[in-house]
């Protein structure tokens, strides 16, 4: 069943029980205020009627209910409302004050239960089909009673209008219900059909579906994610190609320069030169292949990673130490400072991985300085940030939001996979890396960690 037939029946259901239980207990409560009005009219009639009764009106009656005398009262008041009236003197007589006789009446309103019986009951106040009220005089008592049927008869008339106004709105309440989870509806429905894109993988075709509340917040994640996905789809295209690029070069030249000796055509020293070649391009492709292999393993496995605490200060200081040769070579100074001087600056972290990457990052400043580099980090509310920046001429503007992308690489860069093994690690550390141009000229890329408990 479909959702909006789901929440339409879901919703028909609980209206008709709302319905049918409000139903019940105005019925219950309408009864109850009718025979309390009722017993506040008697009340009234009474007291009317026991003011005007005069005992010389009240003619004695034959104890066998066969010779009734109607008194010269006001009594057709009564009698036309459904009230019968009924004295008892202080012998316990009954007089009846209305005609015609009142067992006769009453057996009328309870047929198949003689009158005699039922009036009883009702002078007995046992008989509770009746409504009845008691008017206590010095000359006897004036009781006046009414069949409790008579109000449910009235009461189920008002009912059944109230039924009616209920089932108009009830159903009015339905299509409106209707319409609104239509609307409601078809942005979910929407939704479903950019999903199937999703599915089918195109996700440059995915539309945003503009909608309010969490369909809206789904909508705006699933629009994300295609553009996520499709972004991903085409980096790994290019990841194959780039790849298929970087190793077609060093694997020409070597099985060029190969043959070449195999063939004779290199003598004397350019074999030397060309087994040098050859050697360098093996290098470069065995770098290549672990710097790729490195990644696949970074993206999907979980064990290649083996966090412990450590003090990031004292990785700083190894990879300075290894990065030394190369800044002596090229006669860049390494500046190195932090914030506080004694802060903690513990990480939790792969060491040997971790070092790596600063490794990559540093690796990078130095082969576009031109006489200086700086690393500086930094202890703020719970974060230790840290930024390696140089004086080089900076990050083309076109290449920064890809800097870390795999295969990206600037005018003077090698595989163009350091930076994204660096990405790919600080990540997996729980933190994240950024790159950027200072005002003052140069590039700094800055990376963020959570600081480790007690470091």
């Amino acid at each position: 069943m479909k959702l909006v037939h789901q929440i339409n029946l879901a919703f028909g259901i609980a209206l008709m029980l709302v319905l049918s239980v409000t139903a019940v207990v105005i019925h219950f409560v309408l009864l109850d205020h009718l025979i309390g009005s009722q017993k506040e009219d008697l009340k009234a009639m009474g007291a009317v009627m026991s003011a005007k009764l005069r005992v010389d009106t009240i003619q004695t009656v034959a104890t066998d209910w066969s010779s009734t005398t109607v008194p010269a009262l006001p009594v057709k008041m009564a009698d036309t409302s459904g009230v019968t009236a009924i004295f008892t003197d202080i012998q316990g007589k009954s007089v009846p004050v209305t005609a015609p006789n009142p067992a006769t009446k009453i057996a009328e309103a309870v047929k198949g239960v003689p009158g005699e019986q039922v009036f009883k009951g009702i002078i007995d106040g046992t008989d509770k089909r009746f409504i009845t009220s008691v008017s206590i005089m010095p000359q006897g008592t004036l009781t006046l009673l009414t069949p409790v049927s008579r109000v449910k008869t009235i009461e189920q008339a008002l009912l059944k209008r109230l039924l009616i106004i209920f089932g108009v709105g009830g159903a009015f309440m339905v299509a409106f219900s209707l319409f609104i989870t239509k609307k409601l509806i078809r942005p979910l429905m929407s939704l479903q059909e950019e999903l199937v894109k999703v599915k089918e993988r195109r996700f440059s075709e995915v539309r945003y579906i503009r909608a309010g509340g969490e369909i809206g917040s789904v909508a705006e994640s699933v629009y994300d994610m295609a553009g996520e996905l499709d972004r991903f789809n085409h980096v790994q295209k290019q990841f194959f190609q780039n790849a298929s690029h970087e190793l077609k070069t060093p694997l020409m030249s070597i099985a060029g320069y190969a043959e070449g000796i195999r063939d004779g055509v290199f003598e004397g020293e350019r074999i030397q030169k060309g087994l040098e070649i050859i050697i360098s391009e093996s290098g470069r492709l065995k770098k290549l292949v672990t710097e790729m292999t490195l990644l696949a393993k970074l993206d999907s496995e979980e064990d290649v990673f083996r966090k412990n605490a450590l003090s990031l200060r004292e990785l700083i200081t190894e990879a300075s130490e290894r990065m030394n040769p190369l800044l002596v070579k090229k006669g860049i100074r390494l500046r190195i400072d932090y914030d506080p001087p004694s802060g903690p600056f513990g990480v939790v972290a792969d060491r040997d991985k971790l070092l790596q990457a600063l490794l990559n990052v540093m690796s990078n400043a130095a082969r576009y300085a031109v006489e200086q580099i700086d690393v500086h980090a930094r202890f703020v509310e719970g974060q230790i940030e840290m930024t390696v920046s140089d004086d080089g001429p900076g990050i083309p503007d076109e290449l920064l939001p890809f800097l870390f992308h795999r295969f990206v690489k600037g005018k003077d860069g090698e595989s163009g996979l350091g930076l994204a093994i660096s990405r790919a690690i600080v990540e997996r550390c729980g933190g994240s890396i950024a790159a950027g141009n200072r005002q003052e000229g140069g590039a700094v890329i800055s990376l963020s960690f959570p600081a480790a408990a007690g470091r």
